[in-house]
């Protein structure tokens, strides 16, 4: 989680230098948001992105972890309905069949291990599934006994929260209101407090005309991206 003030007051201490303009709460609010979600969506796109590069070594797994931990904290389990229909989601995760983590299989494979009572007993502990081709439905579940309807369970990923700066108007002028209920902080990971500082400027920077102040974020935004990858 990332403090909503602290962002606020890097944001306006680099745009105000050099008389580059002022940045209103409420369009701070608005931009806050929009670089909260480009940064959450960028998580999956890195994620794919490290899943298909080969080899071994460590740093693609370090990264590969670092990212599923900035993920576990809008990462929940649901019940799958009947066996076959996810809970509202931005994105799912694995299946879980009782403690069994359920393997994708084609419907041609699944039929053919159904009609072997040998290779059936096998989906006991390894249980699979495949995309429903009924309507209203996500998925079908399978075991042993054949298609599951109780006991699934899904991983659902949902979007981070709004985030907002709080204030109160005292002699025309913004002043913080940190209260619960007024304020709420990012919840992306707190490493990202620099990059949402960036991100909010290069939007910042469309709005009050200023393509200098776009030019500053980008740079810093492609500097601190080479640092990562260093």
């Amino acid at each position: 989680m990332v403090n909503i003030d602290t962002v606020y007051q890097r944001v306006l201490a680099i745009s105000n230098k050099e008389q580059r303009g002022y940045i209103t709460p409420l369009e701070f609010n608005l931009l806050a948001n929009q670089a909260q979600m480009v940064l959450f969506e960028q998580y999956f796109y890195d994620l794919d992105k490290v899943k298909r590069l080969e080899g071994d070594d460590s740093s693609f797994s370090d990264m590969k972890e670092l990212i599923k931990n900035k993920l576990e904290f809008f990462t929940q389990v649901g019940n799958v309905a009947g066996g076959t229909t996810f809970p509202a989601n931005y994105r799912t995760g694995k299946i879980f069949l009782n403690g069994y983590e359920v393997k994708l299989m084609q419907r041609s494979d699944i039929r053919n291990i159904l009609d072997s009572t040998f290779h059936r007993q096998g989906l006991t502990r390894d249980p699979v599934y495949v995309e429903s081709e009924i309507g209203n439905q996500d998925v079908q579940v399978f075991d042993s006994d054949g298609q599951v309807v109780g006991g699934v369970t899904v991983e659902i990923i949902v979007p981070p929260n709004k985030a907002e700066w709080g204030y109160d108007v005292v002699g025309e002028k913004a002043l913080h209101n940190g209260s619960p209920g007024r304020t709420f902080h990012f919840e992306v990971h707190e490493s990202e407090e620099t990059k949402l500082v960036l991100k909010i400027l290069e939007q910042a920077g469309v709005i009050i005309e200023d393509p200098n102040l776009v030019q500053y974020a980008n740079q810093k935004q492609v500097q601190t991206s080479q640092q990562e990858k260093q």
